[in-house]
């Protein structure tokens, strides 16, 4: 049993990374900073009730969604799929939008056609 100690510090530094990178949204039960106080200050039994307990349902290594649920990252954050972010309900209002969104780039491209043919291009 020398190696029990180096098993459990193994068993807390996973358990940390866990839950620090563990998605907001999927921790179970408490949030996720009463779980990284309670790993941080119960090594064993919180690393254990972690695991256990804690742990997002279908994380990944790290406690993130696994590889088959990963979200689509964009590069523009606005873009991207979160939860509670609004989403239309009303198609009459998303294509009136749409439209208004069209007509306001013809009504720029035209305005751009005019500057250029009068000063030349």
């Amino acid at each position: 049993m020398p190696y029990l100690g180096l098993l459990v510090m193994v068993l807390w530094v996973f358990c940390l990374i866990d839950v620090i990178t563990a998605d907001d949204t999927g921790v179970r039960h408490v949030p996720k900073m009463v779980w990284l106080l309670v790993v941080l200050f119960l090594p064993l039994l919180g690393s254990l009730l972690w695991l256990g307990v804690g742990r997002p349902i279908g994380g990944g290594i790290w406690g993130g969604r696994d590889s088959t649920h990963r979200r689509p990252v964009s590069g523009f954050a606005e873009y991207d799929i979160r939860p509670g972010r609004a989403v239309a309900s009303d198609p009459d209002a998303d294509a009136e939008f749409l439209r208004q969104c069209r007509a306001r780039a013809e009504e720029q491209r035209r305005i751009e056609r005019e500057r250029r043919r009068a000063d030349g291009y």
